[in-house]
């Protein structure tokens, strides 16, 4: 599916606010609403919007750790690193994994209440690899920035 301006508009404004009526969507975006929703739901229906979420302050829900994990592998074999993948993505801690080239094979972002729950998730998940390596643990001391929204190019 190629995206117009209008869909690109679209999907810039629902990156910043979701909760948008169609009604005001459609005033932002210049739309009558019955347009503004088709397109919404053909967006829907493409695989381009895949979710809705609410994001949340993590400094007002309580204490947590957010941690850069960098996994080298032992051996360059794409079954291994499914194996390591599936165990991965189904710990509850993991809440973003970059698959990456150069010297480490993956990028994991981990989000954890304490070191105490940080080091089940290191024996559940790299510890438990034989094929792992190595892993390289940084704690972030401060989130200076977070964004999710895709910045999408004009089209030509």
């Amino acid at each position: 599916m190629s995206l117009d301006r209008t869909d690109r508009r679209i999907l810039a404004v629902l990156q910043q606010d979701a909760a948008l009526t169609n009604q005001a969507l459609a005033e932002r975006i210049g739309l009558s609403p019955p347009a503004c929703l088709k397109r919404v739901k053909r967006l829907r229906e493409a695989g381009i919007i895949t979710r809705q979420v609410a994001l949340l302050d993590p400094q007002r829900v309580g204490p947590l750790l957010h941690i850069v994990v960098e996994v080298t592998m032992e051996r360059d074999r794409k079954d291994l690193y499914q194996r390591f993948l599936r165990r991965a993505l189904a710990h509850a801690a993991v809440k973003q994994c970059y698959q990456v080239t150069g010297e480490i094979d993956f990028v994991l972002i981990v989000v954890v209440p304490d070191m105490d729950a940080y080091d089940r998730f290191c024996d559940e998940v790299l510890y438990a690899d034989d094929n792992l390596r190595k892993f390289r643990t940084l704690v972030s001391r401060f989130r200076n920035k977070f964004e999710t929204a895709l910045d999408l190019p004009e089209p030509p």
